[in-house]
């Protein structure tokens, strides 16, 4: 039965994969909607798939001895790697497929039908999830037992679902909000054009009073007649109430940048990389350098690559913990995201691959950096990691999941020529300033 089912999906994926282009304009929106319930009843089939999964992985950690507190680690790394999305990823949809099976099976019913997508079931669980069993329950019925849920927009079904939880247990709802607050933070993430993200997630009355104040100094500054857009002005009124300083006077803080010599000297365009972003421009990055000469200092430590590959040269320690000088040098090679494919969390731990235990050396052949979740998800039952060093110095990490998958990770390469195959004596070297 199941070799069935897989031979249909593989004959399904090719007829996708080669679907005609001659088609009719009407034919080409009818074959838009059935391939848009194809994925709804697609994703129910993962949801169902993912909470059979979790019952039985666990059923195997409590069988193999694992204690109460540690059951469930590794699933939904699982989910994630499975799915190519991030383990954070992977632990939202493990719980939504646990809540859609036990809590809410009319909001499954009509995934399965494909009437409801998987971001719009995603909203009716986040909505409901500070209710009873049985209000849950209520909401779950009346959305999608009668199929309204299908044919509202995710804000009008947010709306819906706010409205019947508010209806049904207003004291749970303002707890909810109540204890939201605590969740308050500021984060960041790379935009396009070496621009960035800075979020806030704060009380509703504080981003308010926030967003209103740098509205109030767009426009006085705009009626005194600044050039600048208001969007410049609120942008540049965030940065100086923020750090106290211009927005146009560099900061001092310490910022890692990593480039090629070539690159750094003026003598080549290969792309730089700053930590915390990712790659950006050689002409961004020297004029970044530029800038912070004129601020402060600048340290420049050089560090050698591989001529054949353009891998970072190892280090070695006999230290069970990663010294500071090794550790930085990790990060550096891994470009400062977590190394399990599909993540991009940030590094917060330096693992040895081959554990310390079981004989594993603190040398950077050994040492990756991964995000705290995925560091504690390949300490679970059945999961082993090995590091492959090919020849030409590339370093690879070949993880192995409990049910037998293999999942390989490659040290991204670092800033510096496309082809490495040059004489020694040419070795490039990557800076970090």
């Amino acid at each position: 039965m199941f070799d069935d089912l897989m031979r249909q999906i593989a004959e399904t994926q090719r007829a996708l994969a080669d679907c005609p282009r001659s088609l009719s304009d009407a034919q080409r929106v009818q074959l838009l909607g059935a391939a848009e319930g194809l994925k709804c009843t697609a994703t129910a089939a993962q949801a169902t798939t993912t909470a059979d999964l979790d019952e039985s992985q666990r059923a195997a950690q409590v069988a193999a001895g694992v204690r109460a507190a540690r059951v469930g680690e590794g699933i939904a790394e699982q989910v994630g790697l499975a799915r190519r999305e991030s383990p954070t990823k992977g632990a939202r949809l493990l719980g939504l497929a646990k809540v859609l099976h036990r809590e809410m099976p009319h909001t499954l019913a009509l995934m399965r039908a494909g009437r409801l997508n998987e971001w719009r079931a995603t909203i009716l669980a986040r909505e409901t999830a500070c209710l009873s069993l049985d209000d849950r329950a209520e909401v779950d019925r009346r959305l999608c037992g009668t199929g309204a849920a299908a044919t509202m927009s995710d804000l009008r079904l947010t709306r819906a679902a706010k409205r019947l939880a508010c209806e049904l247990d207003p004291a749970s709802v303002a707890e909810r909000a109540r204890r939201a607050e605590a969740e308050r933070q500021v984060t960041i993430r790379p935009a396009p054009d070496t621009m960035c993200w800075v979020s806030a997630l704060l009380p509703v009355k504080q981003g308010v009073s926030i967003y209103a104040t740098l509205l109030a100094a767009a426009a006085a500054a705009r009626a005194k007649g600044a050039q600048r857009t208001k969007g410049q002005v609120m942008a540049d009124t965030l940065v100086e109430r923020v750090t106290g300083a211009p927005a146009d006077e560099p900061v001092k803080v310490e910022v890692k940048l990593v480039m090629s010599d070539r690159a750094l000297f003026d003598a080549a365009d290969d792309a730089a990389h700053l930590e915390g972003y990712g790659p950006v421009p050689a002409p961004w990055a020297r004029a970044f350098v530029k800038d912070a000469m004129r601020a402060t200092r600048v340290w420049i430590r050089r560090l050698y690559t591989s001529p054949s590959s353009g891998q970072l040269v190892s280090m070695d320690s006999r230290a069970r913990l990663a010294p500071e000088a090794l550790a930085e040098f990790v990060a550096t090679r891994d470009q400062d995201l977590c190394r399990t494919p599909w993540c991009g969390a940030p590094i917060r731990h330096i693992d040895h691959i081959r554990s310390w235990e079981h004989g594993g050396a603190t040398a950077a052949t050994n040492l990756q950096g991964l995000c705290e979740r995925c560091n504690h998800a390949k300490q679970a039952p059945g999961w082993t990691a090995t590091p492959r060093i090919a020849p030409d110095g590339t370093h690879t990490v070949e993880t192995t999941t409990p049910t037998g998958h293999r999942h390989h990770s490659r040290a991204p390469d670092p800033p510096g020529p496309a082809d490495y195959l040059m004489p020694l004596e040419r070795v490039p070297t990557s800076v970090i300033v």
